[in-house]
């Protein structure tokens, strides 16, 4: 096959598609997807052969928006043999592999739907017969590595899959490319679950290091009840929580939280600047977007993260015309950014946005 497999979070295929469509003219190679609505994937194929291995190559999951995992297809196994499944998808992985590299990881996945759900005991337990199999024929390292190539085993039904590999700087290091988190007892709302996952998996440890450090400070914009601020004053930063409504208890007694009552579209740090905004208001996204170049072309806050909340359609188009509005109004002070976008596991019909200053 000459095809890319892409897990997403399922209703946004065709948004997942049209990105694809785009990045893939970016890198110059062509191609279109498949896909139907609400199945949690699409495929990408390619017209020249070996495109989908070189841009599989190439394209990094976490510079992405959509796309929760990219795997290269190398084979699409149907009406498997229900006592023995493991055989043609050995077969299949010896067929493809190279010396070029050494399969280090072994996924068994499955989609993130209700029906994909039904298979995770399943993929559980076959993973165990088919990592011995690798084994025995020299297909995986025994001992199981991020540096090399990735084999993926993607389950669609009990006897359907579709076999690949992912390279290593570009595979989500996550089975189904999820990133799940405990939800913390002391945090007043589940929305913290988002800023932890922008924290853990979109800065790299330099920057949280520079930016979530004891006695930094930050405004939370629409901080109510304070899921984001939670994960702010966890780490010792001081906080202007902006917001109508009110603030948990539990983060007020922390004296670290100053709590005001004004309009987030209004309101300026209270020391004239701040090392970190964040701000996760429901509002439109192309007004989320100007507030927020605001704050970082005028040195209110160094960096910024945020969530722009999506419409029902066009919401690749919608992602694109936002960061083209931050970009425009930075000018050439965009290029001091890491701008990323990631559609985020705990987020839902919405994208987290980080901006960070070289």
């Amino acid at each position: 096959m000459n095809s890319l497999l892409v897990y997403c979070r399922p209703g946004y295929e065709a948004d997942t598609a049209n990105e694809l469509t785009a990045l893939s003219t970016q890198f110059e190679v062509y191609g279109y997807p498949e896909f139907k609505s609400e199945q949690g994937y699409i495929l990408f194929h390619f017209y020249q052969p070996g495109d989908a291995d070189r841009l599989g190559g190439r394209l990094a999951v976490s510079e992405t928006i959509f796309p929760r995992q990219i795997v290269v297809v190398t084979a699409h196994l149907e009406g498997l043999d229900k006592t023995n499944r493991a055989g043609p998808v050995l077969d299949a992985i010896s067929q493809a592999d190279t010396d070029e590299w050494k399969n280090t990881l072994l996924f068994v996945e499955h989609a993130d739907t209700e029906d994909g759900k039904a298979l995770a005991k399943f993929c559980k337990k076959f993973i165990v017969p088919l990592r011995q199999g690798l084994r025995k024929q020299n297909a995986l390292t025994f001992k199981e590595r991020n540096d090399g190539r990735g084999l993926h085993v993607f389950f669609t039904d009990y006897d359907n899959c579709y076999v690949g590999h992912s390279y290593p700087d570009c595979r989500s290091p996550f089975v189904n490319g999820i990133c799940r988190l405990k939800f913390p007892p002391r945090a007043p709302s589940r929305s913290t679950l988002k800023l932890e996952e922008a924290i853990l998996n979109m800065l790299d440890e330099e920057e949280r290091s520079t930016i979530f450090r004891e006695g930094a400070r930050a405004v939370d914009l629409g901080a109510c009840p304070g899921g984001w601020t939670y994960q702010l004053v966890i780490r010792e930063m001081s906080v202007e929580a902006i917001d109508n409504g009110a603030i948990d208890d539990h983060l007020m007694a922390t004296g670290l939280v100053d709590h005001y009552t004004a309009d987030g579209f209004t309101y300026k740090p209270k020391y004239g600047r701040v090392d970190l905004l964040v701000c996760d208001m429901i509002e439109r996204p192309d007004r989320v977007a100007v507030l927020m170049s605001e704050w970082l072309d005028k040195g209110w806050a160094d960096h910024a993260i945020f969530n722009l909340k999506l419409p029902m359609k066009k919401r690749y188009d919608t992602v694109a015309t936002a960061l083209g509005e931050i970009h425009a109004r930075l000018g050439k002070k965009a290029s001091d950014y890491r701008i990323k976008v990631r559609h985020l596991y705990h987020d839902r019909d919405e994208v987290t946005v980080t901006a960070i200053k070289a």
